[in-house]
């Protein structure tokens, strides 16, 4: 009976992995055609921040449930009790490192406050320095979200950023073209000479619109899938503990 049981387990632990293989095969094919092939995928996702650093973390999770599905499925069916060790490890220390994550994001969720996203865009938002992560990362978000600051322009007053280029009011990730707000409706346009979040600038290169705070497109857009993302969060957590306790009885198991 114990025989049957380390048999079917081996089986199941076998073809859980073989669909974590495949699954990181697919996103691993999906992210590279997407970065080199010919048809012009790459210049379309180099346009959006957020397009490009998605394909990478695309990239990146399909390595990882890559190397966890050869693991596994290579452990159980050799009933190798090293690479069921590795294969263990390297789950525990996912779902630990996911754990620490749920935890600090719990514990540090009041400190997310507007008040503390503006003060920090005053102090480190350099503008067009791409090699530092702060100022990258809110380049994304102002262009992909095309809005401006965490509360508005005025977030840009006093701050690094005018001491640094003290001859722009804003910076060229806060504008988009004209033809874009005009899509959006009169209502993001305002008025040519306003002081509002619609208000447009004049420039060199064509008139461009300042669009509303970061904050609360942020907020919208997290609370649209907040459920989702906490269900397979749990489902994730789930299977991960499932793994980990299959792949110590096969170890313990094998003679």
């Amino acid at each position: 009976m114990e025989g049957d049981c380390l048999s079917c387990m081996k089986y199941l632990m076998f073809i859980f992995n073989f669909f974590i293989f495949v699954g990181g095969s697919v996103l691993l094919a999906v992210g590279g055609w997407v970065l080199f092939d010919p048809l012009g995928f790459r210049e379309l996702v180099a346009s959006n921040p957020l397009l490009f650093t998605g394909v990478y973390l695309l990239l990146a999770l399909g390595s990882l449930l890559f190397l966890l599905g050869f693991l596994g499925c290579c452990g159980a069916i050799r009933e190798n009790k090293c690479l069921l060790l590795f294969f263990f490890m390297l789950i525990l220390f996912i779902f630990l490192s996911e754990l620490a994550a749920a935890i600090l994001a719990f514990l540090f969720r009041e400190h997310m406050t507007r008040e503390f996203f503006t003060r920090e865009l005053k102090r480190h938002y350099q503008g067009h320095n791409t090699s530092d992560v702060f100022t990258s990362t809110w380049n994304a978000i102002m262009s992909s979200f095309e809005c401006c600051g965490v509360s508005g322009p005025q977030d840009f007053d006093d701050s690094l950023f005018r001491l640094l280029s003290p001859s722009k009011a804003i910076p060229e990730a806060c504008c988009h073209r004209e033809g874009a707000l005009q899509s959006r409706g009169p209502e993001r346009q305002g008025s040519p000479h306003g002081r509002g979040p619609g208000r447009q600038l004049e420039t060199g290169g064509g008139a461009y619109g300042e669009g509303g705070g970061c904050y609360s497109s942020l907020v919208d857009y997290f609370e649209t899938y907040i459920y989702s993302a906490g269900a397979l969060a749990i489902i994730v957590l789930t299977i991960e503990l499932f793994a980990m306790v299959f792949s110590m009885c096969l170890f313990r198991g094998i003679q």
